[in-house]
């Protein structure tokens, strides 16, 4: 497929995203700022509708970041192990906080090159974390939900999640860069789910209707 044409999909998808949901946010529960890159971190691999139980309790618990500098790393992680990797994320949400205290101030950092130096964060978490909390649009994440409607829809010829990530923003004006992830994790969630069905008569199928007929594994 010639770039034009995956550019001309694309601009009529990110279209139907910006109309459709307006404001993205992140369907994650948080009081604090660490406490969504927390949540972000758990998300990975996990749906969530699962994180957001798990921390419906642990989140009164651990409120601010020094609550998780000081937490006790066995009965930590014996907290979170509903979740799936709990033994990595644990280690690596107890090192970020350590290390955004020692680092940062206790301030979340505001920049992708910042961001990514912390335990269990890459290009994809760095950038859910920058659009929620600072409103800054400086990459497109590409969780499972993105990486199977950018394969459905025939934007990228890439497997790996951040050769995505740059496929897609060299298709869409980085001006709408922030429609993209949400956009495509609620259409995913509450429209076109990953398991093969009857497509056809949604939005963005009639946009381009061979989609109806690919189905990629998300993961």
């Amino acid at each position: 497929m010639s770039r034009v044409g995956r550019a001309m999909r694309a601009k009529k998808i990110v279209s139907f995203l910006k109309r459709t949901y307006q404001a993205p946010k992140s369907e994650l529960t948080y009081m604090t700022p660490f406490q969504f890159v927390v949540a972000v971190i758990l998300s990975a691999q996990c749906t969530d509708k699962a994180v957001n139980k798990l921390t419906a309790t642990l989140f009164k618990k651990y409120t601010l970041l020094n609550d998780f500098v000081k937490v006790n790393p066995m009965i930590f992680t014996k907290e979170i192990s509903s979740i799936p990797f709990f033994r990595n994320k644990a280690r690596a949400i107890i090192g970020a906080a350590k290390v955004i205290e020692t680092q940062y101030g206790g301030v979340v950092p505001r920049t992708e090159t910042d961001l990514m130096q912390l335990p269990g964060v890459g290009y994809k978490t760095a950038h859910v974390i920058l659009g929620e909390l600072y409103d800054t649009w400086d990459g497109i994440a590409t969780d499972t939900h993105v990486k199977r409607f950018a394969k459905r829809f025939d934007l990228t010829s890439a497997n790996d999640p951040t050769k995505i990530s740059k496929d897609l923003e060299a298709l869409i004006p980085k001006k709408d860069w922030k429609y993209v992830n949400n956009g495509l994790v609620l259409y995913g969630r509450y429209t076109c789910p990953a398991r093969p069905h009857n497509c056809r008569v949604h939005p963005l199928t009639k946009l381009w209707p061979p989609a109806a007929l690919r189905w990629p594994k998300s993961r």
